[in-house]
């Protein structure tokens, strides 16, 4: 059974791209809906990749807020790697989203606490629109295409496909991604900036410049919280 029998009428039936004009073009604009994207992630920590996605996922899909979502929990990555505290995390995302208009740091998972799963932000969100008589969002979710296989590994996957457009940002140096079957999505154009932030903190951890990499107000947040052997 297809996730949506009855796709709304501003978007395309179920597994095609969603147009991604900008916002005064989209009928859910005119009916006075906000158009929010969430960009989820561990942030250990944010780098100027996750600057320029936000930015362009802002522009391209005439957002009215970009949240940069701080997992509380990365239930994915905590049993596999150390994980810095998340209001360290958090702390260098407010950092990040200085300055940028219409980003912001969201600390909503954390808030909330336990493992952090879209599906729960997603339909908090929802229901505090409804708690303060607003608009329902609509809402853009924002993936690395690398991420993509392993959608239906996530918690609840069936019941996000039918409430969010996945927002699909290609890996540099990689051909243009294969649309995810039985999502609404969109493929971002830019921008493919080659730095992860393993990468980041190998070279932080090892005292190695990371000039063009973080930027400047991420590092003056690690360096006053002596993360990553940073200061020590």
């Amino acid at each position: 059974m297809s996730p949506t029998s009855s796709p709304p009428e501003d978007r395309p039936a179920t597994g095609e791209a969603v147009d991604a004009a900008p916002a005064p073009s989209n009928p859910g604009a005119a009916l006075g809906r906000p158009r929010i994207g969430l960009l989820g992630g561990t942030f250990d920590p944010p780098h100027v990749g996750h600057v320029a996605i936000a930015q362009a996922c802002r522009d391209e899909l005439g957002l009215d807020r970009l949240l940069l979502v701080v997992a509380n929990d990365p239930w994915q990555k905590a049993p596999v790697r150390r994980v810095t505290p998340a209001e360290d995390r958090y702390a260098m995302v407010v950092a990040a989203a200085e300055g940028l208009r219409g980003v912001e740091a969201s600390r909503v998972e954390i808030d909330r606490g336990g493992p952090s799963y879209t599906v729960d932000t997603v339909e908090q969100l929802a229901a505090d629109a409804r708690r303060l008589h607003q608009p329902a969002p609509q809402l853009f979710v924002v993936v690395g295409a690398d991420l993509v296989p392993t959608l239906e590994t996530w918690h609840r996957y069936r019941e996000l496909q039918r409430q969010v457009t996945l927002v699909v940002v290609p890996r540099p140096h990689a051909p243009a991604p294969a649309g995810p079957e039985g999502w609404h999505w969109v493929e971002l154009e830019g921008p493919r900036l080659d730095v992860s932030s393993s990468e980041v903190r190998a070279l932080l951890e090892a005292g190695k410049p990371v000039d063009g990499l973080v930027p400047e107000p991420v590092m003056r947040c690690i360096r006053r919280r002596h993360l990553y052997a940073v200061g020590r």
